[in-house]
């Protein structure tokens, strides 16, 4: 005999889902492998000459890095002489500020760090992440693709998507040839939608480079950097050719983050034995060292990996703290598809919810997920009215607001008509009335016609050969009559020339103000400070479009 009640819970969703015990030969253990070094430093002379337990003429060249770029020197032998539990435990202690605990944990190595997020509970590193995200407001962010790479629709969905409330958006592509017509529907749908918005397309590098410096994207995040030697090496990359990489982003004014994640190294086969916790402190130094402002982290697109193995959520939550902790911008992921389960993917978001983050998704899908050119996302289009009843079932703001169907419908209809305009002015392939009207109402591509791809393939060819620049699209904007659209994106070419949201955690609002670490830093002590939600955000949050009124009745 069998039992039912078993055979019930065989079929529940979360049973389809990969799971493993530990086996940390091979790196398959979230936190504390046997293999993790101890923490220690040696400094000699200004020189780093012993680093959690390796003499310097045994570094590989993370350690060498690291020892050299990454490390606050200057209080490296105090930071490390504290005990770790008792530095626990003023992470989560409302009195000592931030500032305070920065010092220390810049000063740190990353076996140092690490040992002191492992006595935090997920409860205790929820506590630390309120008090040391770097920017006091939480951010979202987005993904707008299509199987179909059909500028019009991610136009449309982008315009939808600033409308909801994401700061920044990422497209991507299925056809590499055609980033240019995605990158241009994204960053003019994005500013119809609300003035400011940052845009990027993730491609192969020096595409990407060169898309963001003919000003048709603004920022970039998809500079990976991994925490064993074997696996950068096989990237054809080394710590120094991403702080090369960085700087070529930074020096021609574009905002970057650099991107890592629990898992990767497990994933390409060079663990080493150690933790995937410990291997992802490495690379948030090496983010550091580099320069960079700020990191993607959470797994990201290896999270199936730390989601297979003991305490492995938890993982990914230490390592956004640690990031935190490093004074880096942390886009926190919940980005990828990882379980079947409903109940287990709200409960893996939570943990950067509720404290929030700078952007509590890396990759909130605007489409539905069949239409998700990044592998799927943990959440999608279909979730935004769950996303904003759980925003205001715990009044937590968690990045998005609900809006009404006229209001999307006017804002997807206004982005599909820019481009349809743009596209003439620029001589590029025809867009349809057929296809402005079924961008408008479209949930995904299935809604949406098909375009003649190698003509589009083409044209965006030619685009990039002629030169095109995103003054040139302020300029043809303007000459269609949409000076509204012209304006924004001539101001968000603008502040490539100030520099100003270069700044750690930066984003812009709808009047091209930044907001950063540096101008609206965190400084969370205790119930009613840091970042409180004001009575208007709090109004808008709590009237969805489903509430029924009082005086209805």
């Amino acid at each position: 005999m069998k039992s039912k009640r078993f055979q019930v819970l065989a079929e529940r969703p979360v049973n389809k889902d990969g799971f493993v015990k530990e086996w940390s030969e091979v790196g398959l253990i979230a936190m504390n492998s046997p293999q993790d070094p101890k923490p220690s430093i040696k400094i000699v002379n200004g020189k780093v000459v012993e680093l959690d337990g390796k003499k310097r003429e045994n570094f590989d060249m993370l350690d060498s890095f690291i020892a050299d770029h990454a490390i606050n020197l200057s209080l490296a032998e105090e930071a490390m002489n504290i005990n770790s539990l008792e530095f626990a435990r003023k992470l989560v202690d409302i009195n000592i500020p931030r500032g305070e605990i920065v010092k220390y944990t810049t000063a740190m190595t990353p076996a140092k760090i690490v040992e002191v997020v492992g006595h935090l509970n997920v409860l205790e590193m929820m506590m630390a992440a309120t008090k040391m995200r770097t920017r006091r407001i939480p951010s979202n962010q987005c993904h707008v693709t299509n199987v179909k790479d059909n500028p019009i629709q991610i136009a449309a969905d982008a315009a939808e998507a600033a409308v909801r409330g994401f700061d920044e958006q990422e497209t991507t592509v299925g056809v590499a040839r055609i980033a240019p017509f995605n990158a241009l529907a994204l960053m003019v749908g994005a500013q119809v939608g609300r003035p400011g918005i940052l845009t990027q397309c993730a491609v192969e590098e020096a595409t990407e480079l060169i898309l963001g410096m003919r000003g048709l994207t603004a920022y970039a995040e998809t500079v990976s950097v991994y925490g064993t030697e074997q696996v950068f090496i096989d990237g054809d990359d080394t710590p120094w050719s991403k702080s090369f990489l960085a700087s070529a982003y930074a020096s021609r004014g574009l905002k970057m983050r650099f991107t890592s994640g629990t898992g990767s190294e497990v994933q390409m086969g060079y663990a080493e034995g150690k933790s995937m916790l410990y291997l992802e402190a490495r690379c948030l130094y090496v983010t550091k060292g580099a320069g960079s402002q700020g990191t993607q982290n959470g797994s990201v697109s290896c999270v199936g990996v730390p989601a297979g193995v003991p305490g492995g959520i938890r993982a990914i939550l230490a390592e956004n703290l640690i990031a935190m902790m490093l004074d880096l911008e942390c886009a926190s992921s919940n980005d990828q598809t990882f379980t079947h389960s409903d109940l287990r993917r709200v409960a893996r978001s939570l943990m950067q919810m509720i404290p929030g983050t700078d952007f509590i998704c890396s990759g909130y899908s605007a489409t539905p997920n069949y239409d998700n050119m990044f592998a799927g996302s943990n959440w999608d289009a279909d979730d935004y009215d769950d996303w904003n009843v759980i925003q205001r079932d715990l009044k937590i703001d968690a990045g998005l607001r609900p809006v009404t169907e006229d209001v999307v419908v006017k804002a997807r209809n206004k982005a599909a008509k820019v481009i349809q305009a743009l596209f003439e002015e620029l001589g590029l392939p025809t867009v349809t009335d057929e296809e402005v009207e079924a961008a408008t109402y479209a949930h995904g591509s299935k809604d949406m016609p098909d375009r003649n791809v190698v003509e589009d393939l083409k044209a965006a060819e030619e685009m990039m050969t002629k030169g095109v620049t995103g003054i040139d699209i302020v300029k043809a904007l303007y000459k269609r009559g949409y000076e509204d659209v012209a304006s924004s994106v001539l101001s968000l070419l603008k502040q490539r020339v100030a520099g100003d949201y270069l700044h750690t955690s930066a984003i812009l609002d709808k009047d091209f103000n930044v907001i950063s670490a540096v101008n609206d830093p965190n400084a969370y002590l205790g119930p009613q400070t840091g970042y409180v939600i004001s009575e208007a955000r709090w109004e808008e949050m709590s009237n969805i479009p489903n509430a029924v009124n009082p005086e209805d009745f």
